[in-house]
């Protein structure tokens, strides 16, 4: 106590609520990889494509929607990082770096990206249902564009990377994209006040 102030306040904020903000960015970047790595492991494949429909683009998008730009990208870099160690966390349980190089891996390389901007376009507006929907459309864009960039690189065909990389995943995903957007709005005023 110092005489000339009085006594010093006393911290009455819960002790849960009261960790470090790396040690949440922390948390919060690691729950989001491992929400991603889960999404990985439902996998249907898709005839005559090399790439297999997963629900990886939805966690990414819901991913990057809550957390925000700096630590959605954060998350998937973690994600890549696990995976390129040799943990589980692609499609179906697969690791390894060599997975960057193969059909997946422009899908895989984009995640961050998409991750960053689809939290970047969410954050000034994150109760607009117009708003969330386009970023999380954005995201999913930017992922197919990675994705098909690559096939048309190892395949030397960019039609046929549209129609193998793309075309087969355009339903599936728009109704990723609405459940993406539904899950950032209904979760995301809860989520954002427990911060």
């Amino acid at each position: 106590m110092n005489p000339e102030f009085g006594p010093a306040p006393v911290d009455t904020t819960p002790v849960s609520a009261r960790g470090t903000p790396v040690a949440r960015r922390v948390f919060f970047a690691v729950a989001g990889a491992l929400i991603v790595a889960a999404a990985a492991q439902f996998v249907v494949p898709v005839p005559m494509s090399p790439v297999p429909m997963t629900l990886q683009p939805l966690a990414v998008l819901v991913v990057g929607g809550l957390l925000g730009a700096a630590e959605g990208v954060s998350a998937l870099v973690l994600y890549l990082v696990l995976g390129a160690l040799g943990l589980p966390v692609f499609a179906a349980g697969g690791a390894g770096a060599l997975h960057f190089v193969g059909p997946t891996g422009g899908y895989l390389l984009a995640f961050p990206v998409a991750a960053g901007v689809t939290g970047a376009l969410v954050a000034p507006s994150p109760r607009s249902i117009a708003r969330v929907l386009l970023a999380c459309a954005f995201g999913m864009l930017l992922i197919h564009l990675g994705g098909v960039a690559q096939l048309a690189l190892l395949g030397r065909d960019p039609a046929l990377a549209l129609r193998v990389g793309f075309l087969p995943f355009l339903t599936g995903d728009l109704l990723k994209v609405g459940l993406a957007a539904a899950v950032i709005l209904a979760v995301g005023p809860k989520f954002r006040s427990w911060r």
